[in-house]
């Protein structure tokens, strides 16, 4: 009590010039808050856009799906079978063309057949279509059936 008595004009100096301190900085900020409202409201929305925009990009260009690798052996079936070389030399029918030809006789989709070879199916559609074109079919059963009498497949 003694230290107050002794430095109250001290004290009471500093207070009030704290306090003056404090209405102009008050003053100062509303003046920069009206005569700058434009420029505050504009980069508010700026930072609110930018963060909007971060979080719609992050969850637009995740993984939707894993990767996995799976190591399969592709078999063909040689049971008394004799592959006609000659008519696969003259229908010009790559080695791929060839493997997509056993897995439609094999019974399986586009979708299983690009699964199996490790292919997109864009690219097995394309194979399948040349080898319509070659085999001069239309329809799957139309090639498979075909490609059997011709011997080409088992």
């Amino acid at each position: 009590m003694r230290f107050i008595a002794r430095n109250q004009t001290v004290l009471l100096y500093g207070a009030s010039l704290a306090v003056l301190l404090l209405i102009m900085k008050w003053l100062e900020w509303h003046v920069l808050v009206i005569e700058h409202s434009f420029e505050v409201y504009a980069g508010a929305i700026a930072l609110l856009f930018t963060a909007l925009g971060i979080w719609l990009a992050n969850k637009l260009t995740r993984a939707k799906s894993t990767t996995i690798i799976v190591e399969k052996q592709v078999l063909v079936k040689t049971k008394d079978f004799v592959l006609n070389e000659a008519e696969v030399v003259r229908l010009g029918l790559t080695k791929r063309e060839m493997e997509v030809l056993q897995a439609m006789a094999d019974g399986l989709s586009n979708q299983e057949i690009a699964e199996r070879l490790f292919l997109s199916l864009n690219t097995i559609k394309t194979h399948s279509s040349k080898v319509f074109e070659k085999l001069e079919v239309q329809r799957r059963t139309h090639a498979v059936d075909k490609a059997r009498k011709l011997n080409i497949i088992p």
